[in-house]
């Protein structure tokens, strides 16, 4: 037992709303940024395949923010079987 039982509700939100703050303004980043052309407005806005079930699929830019995770991603993996295979590190 806790010596302090509110301790573990002053965990819970000190993890709870920095992970909301994040996921919205990552969600924020994903939908409002991409590498802007001379297109990009037409190809947000063009209809290239319609479902059956009335959803309609467009050719947007790709964002910016899942571009920059990818390169991330990719980057920190590299860096990862390196240090372990190289310098024998465990991180």
């Amino acid at each position: 037992m806790r010596f302090f039982e509110l301790l573990a509700h002053q965990h819970l939100f000190i993890y709870f709303f920095p992970a909301l703050l994040f996921i919205i303004i990552f969600g924020l980043f994903l939908g409002y940024t991409h590498f802007f052309s001379d297109r990009s407005e037409e190809r947000k806005k063009e209809i290239i395949h319609r479902f059956p079930e009335g959803f309609e699929d467009c050719n947007a830019p790709f964002p910016l923010g899942m571009t920059l995770t990818i390169i991330g991603t990719v980057v920190w993996a590299f860096f990862y079987i390196l240090a372990i295979g190289v310098f024998k590190v465990a991180i």
